[in-house]
């Protein structure tokens, strides 16, 4: 099995993991509106996902570490070392890209991200206390317990702090996608650490996740018919390329932080992400900009909160 690499400080770990958000949040405008130009979330998000999977099938054929990768892969599956759900967290990437065609163009970006904190917040909290990510049982400490309430307070505020005009399912795609995400990302890790890339594991995610969205996508296409017209906005096209970077950085630093506080610190990013993309392009459901800062605000809180270590006072 592959050695595993010197562990990160947690401040460089959580660093890269915001980053993850504010790609994610960028992907998410992104996806939303290529949805709204076809008028069909689902064909939107499999063009995302299967342009990431040709950059990610080019690399892994011309990279060393993506050919030894993959061979791992293969002599793992052959010899039943990995297990057939590591290769299925691509079905949660399908969910967070179909949602983000489906929802984010009338939502914002910012709604959308406070029900990805709530799923990622609850279903993190859970992983690591059952030891299901690659770094093992994380313990429920105070810190991470206040850091997931905190953050669970961001969603409060959001759906609070003025009227929310948009349907139901609208708002709880996310939640679900939140769960998705949390448990993609341990998945993810673990894989990585049976494989020795994250490129590899980030490929088995395109191929799965496009593999969904195909049959979404047709099925779809047979009900209601074909979509609008594809625009000729390259920009429209880049959500497959950030989904690539974004949930290879995640397979390389889940093992670093847990899979609750990734999810915390991703999310810290993508609210503030979300809140600058909806102040200078705004959605027709989105909170307030006020609503909007002050929940990224306790948002970022939770982080802070879950990743300060607490120490206990000796007993004298």
């Amino acid at each position: 099995m592959p050695t595993e690499s010197r562990r990160l400080p947690v401040w460089v770990a959580l660093g890269g993991a915001a980053l993850i958000g504010v790609m994610t949040a960028v992907q998410a405008r992104v996806n939303g509106q290529l949805g709204v130009r076809l008028q069909d979330g689902l064909v939107a998000a499999f063009i995302s996902f299967g342009s990431g999977l040709l950059i990610l099938t080019v690399a892994s054929l011309a990279l060393p570490a993506g050919r030894r990768g993959f061979g791992r892969l293969a002599s793992g599956v052959r010899e039943r070392r990995i297990p057939f759900w590591m290769l299925c967290g691509g079905a949660a990437g399908a969910l967070t890209v179909a949602t983000q065609g489906l929802a984010v163009g009338l939502i914002g970006v910012a709604l959308f991200t406070v029900g990805i904190v709530a799923g990622q917040t609850v279903c993190g909290l859970v992983l690591d206390r059952l030891g299901y990510g690659p770094s093992g049982v994380v313990a429920v400490t105070t810190g991470r317990v206040l850091g997931g309430v905190l953050a669970l307070a961001a969603v409060a505020i959001a759906l609070t702090g003025g009227r929310v005009d948009a349907p139901l399912w609208m708002l709880l795609l996310p939640f679900a996608a939140g769960v998705g995400i949390a448990w993609q990302q341990a998945t993810n890790g673990r894989l990585r650490q049976r494989v020795g890339t994250p490129l590899t594991a980030t490929l088995v995610n395109f191929i799965g996740g496009s593999l969904c969205l195909l049959v979404a996508a047709g099925v779809g296409v047979a009900v209601t018919g074909p979509p609008a017209a594809l625009p000729t906005e390259l920009w429209l096209y880049v959500g497959g390329a950030l989904g690539v970077v974004y949930i290879f950085l995640s397979a390389a630093l889940v093992v670093h932080t847990g899979v609750l506080l990734l999810g915390l610190a991703s999310v810290a990013g993508q609210l503030a992400a979300s809140v600058a993309l909806d102040l200078v392009w705004p959605a027709p459901a989105g909170p307030s900009v006020g609503t909007a800062l002050t929940m990224a605000t306790v948002a970022l809180a939770s982080v802070v909160v879950a990743a300060v270590p607490w120490r206990r006072r000796r007993a004298r």
